[in-house]
C-alpha cells in the first residue's frame, strides 16, 4: 500500500520513525516532509496530504504534529480526506470501520513511538463496513 506521510517540526522524529517502520513492513512511503526540525507550519503539510490522497498518490495518509489536531483540521480542509485524530488503536481502527477514513493524524507530543506504531497498525489492518455507515460517510460529501 502507498501511504503518505507528513508532519511539521514537532514531529520530524516520530514521521521518520514511522516512515522506517512502514517501509520495513513492506508499504509504499510518500514522505512529503519536512525533512528537519526548522519551524514550519502545519496546515502547509497537511494540505500536501490531502491533496496526495485527493490525485491517488496515496492510498492512506498519516498526519503529525505536536497534538494533531491543526494537521487533521488542515487535512479536512480537502473534501477527498477523511483524517481522524486517533491516540489509540481503537479509535483507529473504528476511524477506517465506521467513517472509512483515509487517514490519520497524531499529536507527537502526546503519543510515544509504539503508541503510534499500534494506531498505525490497527488502522492499516481495518476494512471499512459499509452497509449504514456508508449512508453517513455520504452525507459528508460537500454539495455540489
Amino acid at each position: 500500500m502507498r501511504i503518505a506521510i507528513a508532519s511539521d517540526h514537532a514531529a520530524v522524529s516520530l514521521k521518520a520513525a514511522l516512515a522506517t517502520w512502514l517501509r520495513d513492513m513492506g508499504h509504499d512511503v510518500l514522505d512529503l516532509g519536512p525533512e528537519g526540525t526548522a519551524s514550519v507550519d502545519y496546515p502547509d503539510y497537511g494540505f500536501k496530504l490531502a491533496s496526495a490522497l485527493a490525485d491517488g498518490s496515496a492510498q492512506r495518509g498519516i498526519a503529525l504534529c505536536g497534538s494533531g489536531i491543526g494537521i487533521s483540521i488542515a487535512a479536512n480542509r480537502n473534501p477527498a480526506c477523511r483524517c481522524a485524530l486517533v491516540s489509540e488503536p481503537l479509535s483507529a481502527s473504528l476511524a477506517r470501520i465506521h467513517n472509512d477514513a483515509n487517514a490519520i493524524a497524531m499529536g507527537a507530543r502526546l503519543i510515544g513511538e509504539e503508541m503510534a506504531k499500534a494506531c498505525v497498525e490497527a488502522f492499516l489492518s481495518a476494512d471499512f463496513a459499509g452497509g449504514r455507515h456508508q449512508l453517513r460517510v455520504d452525507k459528508l460529501k460537500v454539495p455540489a
